[in-house]
């Protein structure tokens, strides 16, 4: 035993992280890389590794060894010889089922002679045709390369595939080394790392993938080198149609493709051309739940060479189903967390592809790449009213009610006092919250209602320096480019949303011209269920290094016990979050 280690590494996969300790930070940071953080209290962490983390940590070339010898190097206990040997079956269970290609038709081949005869006796895997070559060999057809993979997953066996891809149709994308505005363009090293990663020299190894960098760092660009690398018809899935016109203007802005090279294909417009841009919401369109998807042929309007998940961890369901049938293309995911909160995290591994690249925020942030963000959660009590009305609401209602605590406006109004003349962004979830506000401060609130020109019209204000503050619903939690906003203050939010969280920082992190730093306030109804449910929203931000600054408006706090990390280990405390529930429904 060594009591001045900072871990304990637990018999059911969990691991405990003393917050306070001096190599905290450096600890978290190799954590991250296999294992997926489960719950802050302010004295440890809870982090837990799953077969999906060492999967992804494998394909990202971390060996066992390194695995066993981080834990062994910072565990107070070591680690025990069970772990060690599951860590080891995991790891070594990716790349053990290859996928190569033979014809017409797909081999699945493996030295392990023991794995070949396992995949024999599964009866889930009959009805996909397997007929065994030889010892160490099963043959199959195609059309089954996407599914085969998402049920060996689910079995334990992450497939490698090796099978290759269609070359699609060929498009020469050459990147400008200037912009059109005479301004120097070159790609920042971890972005040239990114592609690369994908890319892998055009090996077999390569060409599917996400890649996973924090917002502000630039995935619209090596999205568009990715493209420059494979010079083909590419089509890219974004999340709504101010993305879609980002990456157009991107595009044309940083190659030197054409602007009749480049559709758009949304609600108000249906271009395909050999660079199609979508949105997520077209293609999972239908009149009723009964008919079929009307615009789901657009992966088969043209032979794409190339498609590009942006903020893959949105992607729908029916998107899913689309994608294994399509696993002769090249395919691209980009996000700022692989975090799914419908748990999908599997199918984004399986269909798109497993993590190829991680850039850390905190990295980027010392490199000046980013802005330097301080976080502050603001905790104020309901007013008494509002305490009486929410203790006698049901569960699902309480969320609102302690969302819209009205005493959160004079927080608002003290912090626009606070940073005067800087720009803020005030977002939320509820409508009526959002009015309110808006309303009481003075500033133009967007929502989804808003058409898009005056949406357009408002940000090209804000951007300007003309408007200093706007309010605005879930319509800007994604693709809204916002470079000078250095303030974001969140009133409401979806429940225990990770992925909202870090997307909601992210509209502040690009870099600022002269202080680079900014603001993320989060103000919620102290000892309800909304404080609850940020502790979980706050999860991802808090493994990629950030620190939330507790500001609590409380009239009395009572002060905690003492805290042994030891004693914390004896009493085996259950630290899995068990606050998710599903996002409050329409809401735009």
């Amino acid at each position: 035993m060594d009591s001045k280690k900072p871990l304990i590494v637990q018999n059911d996969f969990t691991i405990l992280l003393e917050a306070r300790h001096p190599e905290f930070d450096t600890v978290r940071a190799g954590l991250a890389r296999f294992a997926d953080l489960m719950k802050t209290p302010e004295h440890i962490h809870t982090y837990r590794m799953t077969a999906l983390s060492l999967w992804n940590a494998a394909a990202a070339g971390m060996r066992t060894e390194e695995v066993t010898d981080f834990l062994e190097n910072n565990a107070k206990f070591g680690v025990p010889l069970g772990v060690k040997q599951d860590i080891k079956r995991f790891i070594e269970r990716y790349g053990r089922i290859r996928m190569e290609s033979l014809g017409e038709d797909l081999l699945l081949i493996s030295d392990d002679i023991e794995a070949i005869k396992e995949m024999v006796s599964f009866k889930s895997l009959r009805s996909y045709g397997l007929c065994q070559v030889n010892a160490t060999t099963l043959r199959f057809s195609s059309s089954f390369r996407g599914a085969l993979k998402q049920e060996l997953l689910k079995l334990g066996y992450p497939v490698e595939d090796l099978a290759g891809y269609t070359r699609g149709e060929q498009l020469p994308i050459r990147l400008r080394r200037e912009s059109k505005e005479g301004k120097a363009f070159q790609l920042r090293d971890y972005q040239a790392s990114a592609v690369d990663s994908f890319y892998r020299e055009g090996s077999l190894q390569g060409g599917s993938g996400v890649l996973v960098l924090p917002c502000g760092a630039g995935k619209t660009v090596i999205g568009i080198a990715a493209m420059g690398k494979l010079n083909c018809a590419t089509l890219i899935l974004t999340t709504n149609s101010t993305s879609v016109r980002q990456w157009k203007r991107e595009i044309l802005e940083k190659t030197d493709v054409t602007e009749d090279m480049v559709g758009e294909y949304t609600g108000t417009k249906k271009d395909v051309r050999p660079i199609t841009i979508a949105t997520y919401q077209i293609l999972t369109y239908r009149k009723s739940k009964d008919d079929l998807f009307v615009h789901m042929d657009l992966f088969n309007k043209r032979d794409w060479g190339l498609i590009v998940y942006d903020e893959v961890h949105l992607l729908p369901a029916p998107v899913f189903r689309v994608t294994a049938d399509i696993q002769a293309t090249r395919r691209l995911g980009l996000t700022a967390t692989l975090v799914r909160e419908d748990g999908r995290e599997e199918d984004v591994f399986s269909l798109v592809g497993p993590k190829r690249y991680e850039m850390p925020w905190k990295d980027l942030e010392n490199k000046g790449w980013i802005a330097s963000v301080t976080c502050t959660e603001v905790r104020i009590p309901l007013p008494a009213a509002e305490q009486d009305i929410y203790r006698c609401a049901e569960a699902r209602h309480q969320m609102r009610i302690a969302s819209e605590n009205p005493d959160k406006l004079k927080i608002v109004q003290e912090l626009l006092a606070k940073h005067a003349g800087e720009q803020t962004i005030i977002i939320g979830q509820y409508l009526d919250q959002l009015k309110a506000v808006a309303k009481a401060i003075g500033a133009p609130l967007i929502t989804g209602e808003m058409p898009h020109e005056q949406r357009e019209e408002l940000y090209g204000l804000f951007r300007r320096g003309e408007l200093h503050t706007i309010v605005v619903s879930k319509v800007a939690n994604f693709a809204v480019d916002l470079p000078d906003a250095s303030i974001a203050i969140q009133i409401s939010g979806s429940f225990g949303s990770r992925q909202e969280e870090a997307q909601r920082l992210g509209r502040i992190l690009r870099p600022k011209a002269e202080v680079n730093a900014a603001s993320f306030y989060s103000i919620v109804s102290s000892s309800t269920k909304e404080q609850e449910f940020a502790l979980n929203r706050q999860l991802f931000l808090v493994e990629q290094g950030y620190r939330y600054i507790i500001d609590d408006r409380e009239e009395a706090v009572v002060s905690a016990p003492p805290f042994s990390l030891e004693a914390e280990q004896a009493n085996k405390v259950n630290r899995v979050s068990s606050f998710m529930e599903p996002e409050e429904a329409g809401t735009p």
